[in-house]
């Protein structure tokens, strides 16, 4: 049998493909602290703005304080970005 390796962020992902608010706001943490890599304020934004639109309350703070560490242009992008997501989620 073949083992397959999955990274946290792996796991989250495949997990948040369902829209779950956890998984979504487990993947806002993951590139907020750069946990399974870099740090990345538009991907966290992207994926705790999900969340809190699925009713996750602690996303929504989240969100709120990443926005103000982020320029106008990457809160834009980063909204963009939690639309093209929300586009492909059936």
């Amino acid at each position: 049998m073949a083992r397959m390796d999955y990274s946290s962020r792996d796991v989250v992902e495949l997990a948040a493909q369902g829209g779950q608010p956890d998984a979504l706001f487990e993947l806002g943490l993951i590139y907020c602290t750069g946990r399974d890599g870099t740090v990345d304020l538009v991907e966290a934004h992207k994926w705790f703005n999900l969340s809190a639109m699925r009713g996750n309350d602690e996303a929504k703070r989240y969100r709120l304080e990443l926005a103000r560490d982020m320029s106008k242009m990457d809160v834009a992008r980063a909204q963009k970005l939690a639309r093209e997501w929300l586009s492909t989620v059936h």
